[in-house]
C-alpha cells in the first residue's frame, strides 16, 4: 500500500489484534492498512461517544493554546473556518467570547457544504487531521479553501521515534487512521506549496 500523503512505498511497521500499520518510506507517516479503515458508521458511533462540552473548563483549557494563535495572528473580522468541529465547537465558543465570528463545517454533524463554497483567512482543525483517510485530498481541499496569506491551525499529536508505538495512547482510537511526523508536515508543506510551516509541540501551522 502506497502512502495516503505522498504516494510513496511503505513497509509493515507495527501491527495489534485490531489493525496492522505501515510506515512511510519517504515522509515517515504512520497509517492503517486500508482494508482497517473505520465505515461512516463505525465512525459516526465514535464520534457521538465524545464529549464535546463547550462550557467544560477541563475541554475549554485543551483547545486554549490553538486558540491563543488564533487570537494571536488573526483579527475579529478576518473570515475563519472550524473544519471538523464535531458536535459541538468549542472554538466557535471560546472565539465568539473574544469577538471573532467563525463558520463551522463537519461532516456528520454540521454538513454544511455550503460553507466550503468560500475562502477564509484561516482554519482551524482540533483533533481532526489524523481521522482523514485521504490526508492528501484533504490538504489539497484545505489549501483551496484558504486566501492568500490565510493560515491552517492544526491541533493533533504528531508522531516522533522517541514515542513507543505499542503503548501510545493516540493510536488506540480506532478512529485514528494516519499520524503525521515533522517530515510528513514539510512534505506537506512544500507539495502544496505553503509559504510557512511552524511546529510548536502539538499546535502545527501552515501559511498559505
Amino acid at each position: 500500500m502506497n502512502c495516503p500523503l505522498c504516494e510513496s512505498t511503505s513497509n509493515p511497521f507495527h501491527k495489534t489484534k485490531f489493525r496492522n500499520y505501515l510506515r512511510c518510506t519517504s515522509c515517515m507517516s504512520i497509517f492503517i492498512e486500508k482494508s482497517f479503515l473505520p465505515t461512516k458508521d463505525e465512525e459516526n458511533k465514535r464520534y457521538l461517544e465524545h464529549k464535546n462540552d463547550v462550557y467544560d473548563l477541563k475541554y475549554q483549557n485543551f483547545l486554549k493554546p490553538i486558540v491563543e494563535k488564533v487570537l494571536q495572528f488573526q483579527k475579529p473580522d478576518d473570515e475563519g473556518l472550524d473544519f471538523g468541529a464535531g458536535s459541538h465547537s468549542a472554538i466557535e465558543y471560546l472565539l465568539k467570547q473574544n469577538g471573532y465570528s467563525i463558520c463551522i463545517y463537519d461532516p456528520f454533524f454540521h454538513p454544511y457544504n455550503n460553507n466550503l463554497l468560500k475562502t477564509y483567512d484561516y482554519i482551524t482543525l482540533t483533533e481532526v487531521v489524523e481521522h482523514f483517510h485521504s490526508p492528501k485530498l484533504e490538504f489539497q481541499k484545505l489549501k483551496g479553501l484558504l486566501n492568500p496569506n490565510g493560515s491552517l491551525y492544526i491541533l493533533t499529536h504528531p508522531y516522533d521515534d522517541e514515542i513507543d508505538f505499542e503503548n501510545w495512547y493516540y493510536k488506540n482510537d480506532k478512529t485514528h487512521t494516519f499520524f503525521y511526523t515533522k517530515e510528513s508536515f514539510e512534505w506537506i508543506l512544500n507539495h502544496y506549496g505553503f509559504k510557512n510551516l511552524e511546529i510548536e509541540g502539538r499546535i502545527i501551522q501552515f501559511q498559505k
